[in-house]
C-alpha cells in the first residue's frame, strides 16, 4: 500500500539531476508571485477608473497583436542566439514595466493609458521570452525526465498561483495598488539576478539568423503533424470559449461575495495542485493526447458549471475541478511538445506555442468582458463553457491521430528519443 502511494507522488528526478532546471524553477516562483499582484491588481483598477466590464475586457484585445508578433520572432529568436540572454533581457524590461504601474499609481489620479500601454509592453516581451524559456526544458533536462520536469513545473506555478491571488486580492483591497506593483518591481529584481546564474545555452550548430522564412519553417512543419495541430487547436478553444478570470470581479459582485475574489483567482490552482502532487503516474504515461482532450472537457464542464450556480462555495469547487482538467491537459500538450519537436526547430515552434496558448486568454477577455457587459457575468461564463465542450468534441473528431498519440510508437518521438540533445543526468554528490 505504501509503496502504491509512493509511485502517486511527485517524479523529482529533474530535480535531482540539474542545477539549471532547480534554478529556472525558484526562479519561476518567485517571477510569478510578484506577477500575480499586478495581474489582479491591473483590471481591478481599470474596474475602479471606468466602472465596465468592456474596459476590462479590451485589455485582452491591445495585448493580442503584440503577443503574435512579438511570440512568433522570439521563437526564431530563441533558435538564433544564446537563450539565458533573452529571458534576462525581457525579465528586466518586465520589471521596468511594473515600475511604470508603479509610478502611476502614485500619481494623486491615476492616469487609464498608462495602463492599456503597459500591458501591451508586457505582451511584447512575454513574447519574446516565452519561446526561449519553453524551449530551454528540453536542454537542460534528460529526454526520460521531460515528462517529470512539466509536472514540477506545473507544481511550481500552482504553489505560487495559490498563494499569490490570495494574498495578492488582500493587499490590493486593504492597502492599494502601490503595494501590490511595488511587490511586483521587487521580484522582478530578483528574478533578474537568478536569472543570470543560468549556464549559457548556445543556438544550435549552423543556426540560422532570424527571420520570415525562418519563422514560416516552423509553421510549415506545425502545420504538417496533426498531433501538434491538434494541441494547438484544443487548447485556443478552451480558452477563447472558457476562460472567466477577466470578469471574476463582476461575478464577485453578482454573487454578493467581494470577500472571495482572491479565491476565485487562486481556486483552479487548488485543483491543478491536486493533479501535480499525485502526478508520478505521469512519467509511465505514453498516451498523452487523451490527457489533452479529457483535461480541456473537464475543463469546459466544470466552468460552465461554475457560471450556472450562485453557491460561491459551489463556484470555488467548480474552479478547482476546472483547474485539475487544465492541469491534466497541459501536462498532456507540454509533453507532446517536448517529445516530438526537433531541437533546431524548438524554438519557432515554443513561439508557436506561445500563440496557442496565450492568444486564446486574451481573445476570452474580450469575448467574456463584452458578453457580461451584455448578458451578466454568470451567463458569460456557462455559456463560454458549454461552447468549449463543443469544441473539443468537434477538434476531436476532426483530428483522430492526437487521440491515438503514443509516444512509443510515434515516428516524431521515437526520432527526439534517439537526437538525445539533453543533458545527461548529473552524478550523485557523494555523502
Amino acid at each position: 500500500m505504501t509503496s502504491k502511494l509512493t509511485a502517486l507522488l511527485p517524479d523529482l528526478a529533474p530535480w535531482r539531476s540539474s542545477r539549471d532546471f532547480r534554478l529556472l524553477w525558484v526562479q519561476g516562483l518567485v517571477t510569478y508571485l510578484g506577477s500575480v499582484m499586478a495581474l489582479i491588481a491591473l483590471p481591478l483598477q481599470i474596474k475602479e477608473l471606468t466602472g465596465s466590464p468592456l474596459a476590462v475586457g479590451v485589455m485582452g484585445a491591445v495585448e493580442l497583436v503584440p503577443l503574435v508578433v512579438f511570440g512568433l520572432y522570439g521563437g526564431a529568436l530563441a533558435d538564433a542566439v544564446d537563450r539565458r540572454r533573452v529571458i534576462v533581457l525581457t525579465e528586466a524590461g518586465l520589471g521596468l514595466l511594473a515600475a511604470v504601474l508603479l509610478v502611476n499609481a502614485l500619481l494623486p489620479h491615476p492616469l487609464l493609458w498608462p495602463l492599456y500601454v503597459v500591458a501591451g509592453g508586457v505582451a511584447a516581451l512575454a513574447g519574446l521570452q516565452r519561446p526561449a524559456l519553453d524551449s530551454l526544458l528540453a536542454r537542460i533536462v534528460p529526454h526520460d525526465q521531460l515528462a517529470a520536469a512539466a509536472a514540477l513545473n506545473a507544481l511550481r506555478w500552482q504553489a505560487g498561483a495559490i498563494a499569490g491571488p490570495a494574498l495578492a486580492g488582500l493587499v490590493v483591497a486593504y492597502a492599494g495598488n502601490v503595494p501590490a506593483y511595488a511587490t511586483t518591481v521587487v521580484c522582478f529584481c530578483a528574478s533578474v539576478l537568478m536569472c543570470r546564474g543560468l549556464s549559457p545555452v548556445p543556438p544550435a550548430e549552423h543556426a540560422a539568423r532570424p527571420s520570415l522564412r525562418g519563422i514560416a519553417e516552423g509553421a510549415r512543419y506545425a502545420w504538417s503533424r496533426p498531433v501538434l495541430l491538434g494541441t494547438y487547436a484544443i487548447d485556443l478553444a478552451a480558452m477563447l470559449f472558457a476562460f472567466p478570470n477577466t470578469i471574476f470581479p463582476f461575478l464577485a459582485d453578482e454573487l454578493d461575495a467581494d470577500w472571495a475574489l482572491g479565491l476565485m483567482y487562486s481556486a483552479g490552482a487548488v485543483g491543478s495542485l491536486l493533479v501535480s502532487l499525485t502526478s508520478g503516474w505521469v512519467s509511465r504515461t505514453r498516451r498523452h493526447g487523451l490527457l489533452v482532450v479529457f483535461g480541456a472537457t473537464g475543463w469546459g464542464l466544470a466552468v460552465a458549471t461554475a457560471g450556472w450556480t450562485s453557491q460561491i462555495w459551489l463556484v470555488l469547487a467548480c474552479l478547482a475541478l476546472a483547474g485539475a482538467g487544465d492541469m491534466l491537459s497541459g501536462l498532456g500538450r507540454t509533453t507532446i511538445w517536448n517529445q516530438t519537436i526537433p531541437d533546431r526547430l524548438r524554438g519557432r515552434l515554443a513561439g508557436i506555442e506561445v500563440l496557442s496558448y496565450s492568444i486564446g486568454p486574451q481573445l476570452g477577455q474580450v469575448r467574456a468582458g463584452a458578453m457580461a457587459g451584455w448578458t451578466g457575468a454568470r451567463p458569460a461564463i456557462w455559456t463560454g463553457g458549454v461552447a468549449c465542450v463543443a469544441a473539443v468534441g468537434l477538434l476531436t473528431a476532426a483530428l483522430p491521430r492526437l487521440v491515438g498519440y503514443d509516444a512509443r510508437t510515434d515516428e516524431d518521438a521515437l526520432r527526439r528519443a534517439r537526437e538525445g540533445d539533453g543533458p545527461r543526468a548529473e552524478e550523485p554528490t557523494p555523502t
